[in-house]
């Protein structure tokens, strides 16, 4: 059985891009119209009316094993105030958590097909318990809003657009890597977390054969290797995603286990609710720490690449050029 982590407060598991990228969402012009705009836009009142007419509310009568999964979870990372848990039928792997002062879980029947195991199950079951506890879910839910439906319909004018979506784009991403820590705690087993990992990137083995180490092999090949223009890609191809890859979510995930600071909480040195002492200028110092080593570099890799574009660029199109001049004599000695 996991260890429990009694009053474990989110401060012990957020990574600090989440924290300071966030920061940087709510420091854009506009933002908290945003807010208040989408907030009207979309009632969580009216969400819940939604997957209560058409979705499965889980309970001690209805998939009680589900039921019993996340009171598992709810115990672990002492969390008294229990979300509803819904099952709403889609092919679509994917299970998050809406809403705002009182938000509520939804998985896909795809998302449960595809992880087999219980202890699967409690991993994304213990993810979006994540979000919640961290607060994550105002924000998380206006983005599904924003990405949804559009940003059209709800920004201010005279806000650009672009640079809006791509802070939310990069925040949202970021408070992936902390609940996928804070599923790690509930779940305590980290061949598991990385075999969900595993099996949202592959899918099910259909009566073949999978690897973890061969998984976690891949992940690292991702994260270490290629060229400039493979970082260029990597940057490109992430831009605009909700989600990290799930190759990137293990290996992060991984790279904090290995840190010290999981087993540490384990142990029970962690921050405790209503005790948590949170300094924001650590937080930046912190993710200065990461974006140096992963987002700086690519971006500095984007900026190699335009540059060689461009003189590529100019030195096909600069058309015939007139030959040097010849050199000057040479005096006699």
């Amino acid at each position: 059985m996991p260890t429990p982590l009694p009053q474990i407060s989110s401060l012990a598991w957020e990574h600090p891009a989440d924290r300071a990228a966030l920061e940087t969402l709510r420091a854009i012009p506009g933002f908290e119209e945003i807010i208040r705009k989408a907030a009207t836009f979309l009632s969580e009142r009216r969400v819940r009316q939604i997957f209560l007419a058409n979705a499965v509310l889980v309970g001690p009568a209805q998939r009680p094993q589900l039921d019993a999964l996340l009171t598992d979870v709810l115990t672990t990372m002492d969390w008294q105030r229990r979300p509803e848990l819904y099952v709403t039928q889609s092919p679509a792997v994917n299970a998050y958590a809406i809403g705002y002062a009182d938000p509520f879980i939804v998985m896909t029947s795809g998302a449960l097909e595809l992880l087999e195991s219980d202890d699967e199950r409690r991993f994304l079951i213990a993810h979006e318990l994540g979000h919640i506890m961290s607060g994550h879910m105002t924000y998380r839910t206006i983005a599904l809003v924003i990405m949804t439906l559009g940003t059209l319909a709800i920004l201010p004018v005279g806000l650009a657009l672009l640079p809006f979506q791509l802070a939310l784009l990069e925040w949202h991403r970021k408070s992936e890597f902390s609940s996928d820590r804070a599923a790690l705690l509930a779940l305590q087993d980290r061949t598991v977390a990385q075999r969900a990992f595993l099996r949202l990137a592959g899918g099910r083995d259909f009566g073949d054969a999978s690897s973890v180490e061969a998984f976690m092999a891949q992940a690292g090949t991702y994260d270490t290797s290629g060229d400039t223009w493979d970082k260029v890609l990597r940057l490109f191809n992430t831009a605009f995603r909700d989600h990290p890859f799930h190759t990137v979510r293990a290996a992060e995930l991984e790279r904090w286990r290995a840190s010290g600071e999981y087993d540490a909480i384990i142990a029970g040195a962690y921050a405790r609710r209503g005790a948590e002492q949170h300094d924001l200028g650590d937080d930046w110092h912190r993710a200065a720490a990461y974006y140096s080593g992963r987002a700086e570099n690519a971006a500095a890799s984007v900026r190699d690449a335009l540059d060689r574009a461009k003189a590529a660029f100019n030195d096909a199109f600069r058309g015939p050029t007139e030959p040097p001049p010849p050199p000057p004599p040479t005096s006699p000695e």
